[in-house]
This record gives C-alpha cells, structure tokens and sequence, in this order.
C-alpha cells in the first residue's frame, strides 16, 4: 500500500525576529542607569527600583534576583549591608554588598508591602 507524499504545510507568517538586532546588546551606559533610576523614583515604584538596583550592584543573573527574599536582605527589621544568595547555575554562594543607595528603596518597598 502506498503512501501519497503530502505537501508540507507551512504558515506564511515572517520570522519573529526579521529585522532585529541578534546577539549581545550593547551595556547600559552610567547616564542610562540613572535616567532608568530616576523614572522609576518619580513613579513611585519602589518595587522595580530596588530589583534594578540590587541587579547593577550584585551582577546577578535575572533567576537569581528574582529568588531572593526577604530573609536574604534583611533581619530584625533592618536592611543587611551584605547578602548572600546561592546561584542556581552553579550552586556556589555569591556574596555582595547592599550600598545605602539601593537600601532606601528596599526600606520604602517592604513599608509599602506590609
């Protein structure tokens, strides 16, 4: 018994990336970081600033940030000067200092939060 062969049936959409720039993208510059900072101080959202600036000061990866929580920076109701997170990656502890910077907007979330 034969087999009839079937045309393969394909969507004629274009690619998701057509016309887009592929592979590594270009490093925020200082002036760019501050200017996200500050947007997001004006909008009040103390959530995002906190997760943007603990991402530039410990240089983690994005799963990494996202893990970490409320026992990793702080104790006894004060922010840490350093905390300590475990890598997924890896599984090797990564230690990184919380500047007074990045401690303001981690205080102005958790009294929002609570």
């Amino acid at each position: 018994m034969e087999t009839p062969n079937l045309p393969a049936i394909r969507a004629l959409r274009p690619a998701w990336n057509k016309g887009r720039i592929e592979g590594q993208k270009r490093r925020l510059r200082p002036k760019h970081v501050w200017a996200i900072r500050v947007r997001l101080e004006l909008a009040n959202n103390y959530r995002d600033l906190a997760l943007f600036n603990m991402a530039i000061d410990s240089k983690l990866r994005g799963c990494d940030l996202v893990k970490i929580m409320m026992v990793n920076v702080m104790s006894s109701g004060q922010i840490k000067d350093h905390a300590s997170v475990l890598q997924s990656n890896t599984k090797k502890p990564v230690r990184f200092e919380i500047p007074k910077g990045t401690r303001a907007p981690i205080e102005k979330w958790m009294r929002t939060n609570s």
